[in-house]
């Protein structure tokens, strides 16, 4: 059973930078794509980026493209959300994803319990 641990939210002014961390136990990590989702409050989960296995490929929302950098450390099971130049419109909860299989097409089949991010302005 996979157990998927968030870190690193918190309070920011607009312009600021967070990076989070999800480390991963129980599951074979390293074969596995890794994803972030957020939700903001009143609205529904939304998908940020996914990574595959090894890192070679990378998908990201549109919203967050040339501000947010995924990536991963498969020797630590860790996968990491670098933000830069946040807005108050990225406040949300932040999920980490683990994938079913090694690309970012999968489907995420276990979901950490999140970590707040807010952006004040």
């Amino acid at each position: 059973q996979a157990q998927l641990a968030e870190s690193g939210g918190g309070l920011v002014q607009a312009g600021g930078s967070l990076r989070l961390s999800c480390t991963a136990s129980g599951r074979p990590f390293s074969s596995r794509a890794m994803g972030w989702f957020r939700q903001a409050p009143g609205k529904e989960r939304e998908f940020v980026s996914c990574i595959s296995y090894s890192g070679e490929s990378t998908v990201y929302a549109e919203f967050v493209k040339g501000r947010f950098t995924i990536s991963r450390d498969n020797a630590k099971n860790t996968v990491y959300l670098q933000m830069n130049i946040l807005k108050p419109e990225d406040t949300a909860v932040y999920y980490c994803a683990m994938g079913t299989g090694p690309f970012p097409d999968s489907d995420m089949d276990y979901w950490g319990k999140g970590t707040l991010v807010t952006v004040s302005s």
